[in-house]
């Protein structure tokens, strides 16, 4: 289960220069869905805050039931509004994504919820090998959200996110499952391809969508 090690490691090696750093966990959602933006989200949590109730349910958000992900969420929620949490969002779209190619547009978006944090983080604890463009040093954690509280909360927050995005496209685009599916090349959004065709929402740079048009 993650754990606040890595950030307590982070820390450490800043103390000499800052009495409290401020590590953030950074995650990104959305890469292999055919359709929909990818989301990034940035999560400064509380250590001392933060209760032992919700730090046991923190995980990779991709572990976690749907009802579980959304309870996580308000409850993270609800601790940014008592400045026991910070937290921000940043994403691109399909069209940065096709022009940039999903890995440019996954670190984009990370940079962006950086950057729309309130403060400068000291560190950044980011999910996966490679550093998104940071105002700050960061250090990239295979499988971070499994491992890092910060990071499994920034999972859940970006995960929630763009489920919801996904939902609402789906009013906009009927018969395609996003909803349920939220962009992945799933039976029933194949079908909707097959039947409807290739929408605004669609990576056209991903080869199921090219092969489609």
């Amino acid at each position: 289960m993650p754990d606040f090690s890595l950030e307590q490691e982070l820390a450490e090696d800043l103390r000499d220069l800052l009495k409290e750093p401020r590590i953030v966990g950074v995650d990104e959602v959305g890469r292999g869905p055919w359709a929909g933006p990818v989301v990034a989200a940035a999560v400064w949590l509380d250590q001392d805050a933060l209760p032992d109730s919700l730090s046991g349910r923190l995980d990779d958000s991709k572990k976690l039931s749907k009802h579980a992900r959304e309870d996580i969420c308000g409850q993270l929620q609800a601790l940014a509004s008592e400045d026991k949490a910070i937290l921000a969002l940043g994403q691109a779209e399909v069209a940065e994504i096709d022009s940039l190619n999903i890995l440019k547009a996954s670190l984009l978006a990370m940079t962006r919820a950086v950057a729309r944090l309130p403060f400068i983080p000291d560190a950044a604890l980011i999910d996966g090998n490679k550093l998104p463009e940071l105002p700050c040093p960061g250090r990239p954690v295979i499988k971070g959200d499994g491992r890092s509280l910060s990071i499994a909360a920034a999972s859940i927050i970006a995960k929630v996110s763009r489920d919801g995005q996904m939902a609402a496209l789906a009013q906009s685009h009927p018969g395609y499952g996003w909803e349920r599916n939220q962009g992945y090349g799933t039976a029933e959004h194949r079908a909707g391809i097959a039947q409807l065709g290739i929408t605004a929402a669609h990576r056209r740079s991903f080869r199921p969508i090219r092969e489609a048009e």
